[in-house]
């Protein structure tokens, strides 16, 4: 199996920064996609940033110029780098991993339990 573990959350203020790090194990044969979403109190959850396994980038309208999604293939991992954060950003920040495990060689996504971040205004 795979497994998917969050990072990095926390309590900032409005202005401040915060680096998630989401790191993928286990029987891991190849990583496709990796990326952020997020879930805040009422509301649906939203698609954050993704990158693929080459490096192309996609980042929601919300948080472009301020939110940096990167990886290190190497160390299974995905990163967000969080600049200029707003109370609007603040949620249940999940990674999902598009994965092929080694044990089964079929392509499924894979989730972690999340991180929480707050922005304090």
């Amino acid at each position: 199996q795979v497994q998917v573990v969050e990072s990095g959350g926390g309590l900032v203020q409005a202005g401040g920064s915060l680096r998630l790090s989401c790191a993928a194990s286990g029987r891991i044969f190849r990583l496709n996609t990796m990326g952020w979403y997020r879930q805040a109190p009422g509301k649906q959850r939203e698609l954050v940033a993704t990158i693929t396994s080459d490096g192309m980038a996609i980042t929601a309208s919300s948080v472009q110029g301020r939110f940096t999604i990167s990886r290190d293939n190497a160390k299974k991992s995905v990163y967000l780098q969080m600049d200029s954060l707003k109370p609007e950003d603040t949620g249940v920040y999940i990674c999902n991993v598009d994965a092929i495990s080694s044990s089964t060689m079929t392509l499924r996504t894979y989730g972690g339990q999340g991180t929480q971040v707050t922005v304090s205004s």
